[in-house]
């Protein structure tokens, strides 16, 4: 019987998807990163990377990998904000922040690094701060984080790339200019050899009543048209198509 063209390309196409998964899979640490553009730079520590923007005095983006060892440590909380030694053209720093009525906001959370006196100590880098309002930052914002971390406890591993929403004319404060972004958001990714998912939210820089977090559920493709970055492009191409397009709130919700 002899097979159809179309059909045996179709079977090849599937192999070469299912080959480039696995091998993506053994080496999996780069799912986290968003696509870098041409004149962006990407400055590592010990658990996180990210992208500074100078014209805003912030992140563009923060990811890390998020494991279910490394929220099992006694690294204690340091509140010692400091410059990032590691941004070329300077950080924000606390001048920026003094007095202005906006709180130090981490996008990688230090509820996230307790395994690790130095991810502690450097997760308060203001290269990972940004400028939110206090009811928000210690209301929607940290459930957010906790129900991130909740995901870890029954999938061991996940991907997270979080950071604000920014545009151009944003409000500043302080001498160095650090932009007050509208709305922060946060991408999740799961992977496994059967299974791989998805989401990401979208939240506005305000105080937000007690409302459940996947209110502000979004797919991560509208989040990329929102933020103009490309997350997750180091999945094999169909199956990130598949997966960026869907929200199913349902898996993330069920993890209980």
């Amino acid at each position: 019987m002899k097979m159809n063209r179309k059909y045996l390309i179709f079977l090849i196409t599937l192999n070469l998807i299912f080959i480039g998964f696995v091998d993506a899979q053994k080496n999996p640490k780069s799912f986290e990163l968003p696509k870098l553009k041409r004149s962006e730079e990407i400055v590592c520590h010990k658990a996180y990377c990210l992208v500074y923007s100078e014209d805003h005095e912030q992140a563009k983006w923060v990811a890390y990998v998020l494991k279910l060892e490394m929220l099992n440590g006694d690294a204690k909380r340091s509140n010692k904000f400091k410059e990032d030694p590691k941004i070329k053209t300077k950080s924000a720093n606390d001048n920026d922040y003094k007095g202005s009525g906006y709180d130090r906001g981490h996008l990688a959370p230090a509820g996230d690094m307790s395994f690790s006196e130095q991810a502690m100590q450097e997760s308060f880098y203001y290269s990972n701060i940004s400028p939110q309002e206090p009811s928000f930052n210690r209301g929607i914002w940290k459930k957010l984080e906790s129900e991130v971390r909740s995901y870890v406890e029954y999938l061991n591993e996940i991907y997270i790339v979080t950071g604000p929403v920014l545009t151009e004319g944003l409000p500043e404060i302080g001498e160095n200019g650090v932009a007050i972004p509208e709305e922060y958001y946060k991408a999740a990714l799961f992977v496994s050899d059967t299974c791989v998912e998805a989401i990401a939210f979208i939240m506005p820089n305000k105080k937000i009543s007690s409302e459940s977090v996947y209110n502000y559920a979004i797919s991560v493709n509208e989040l990329e048209k929102k933020t103009k970055i490309n997350f997750f492009h180091n999945l094999p191409f169909f199956v990130e198509r598949s997966v960026e397009k869907r929200v199913n709130i349902e898996f993330w919700e069920n993890l209980k």
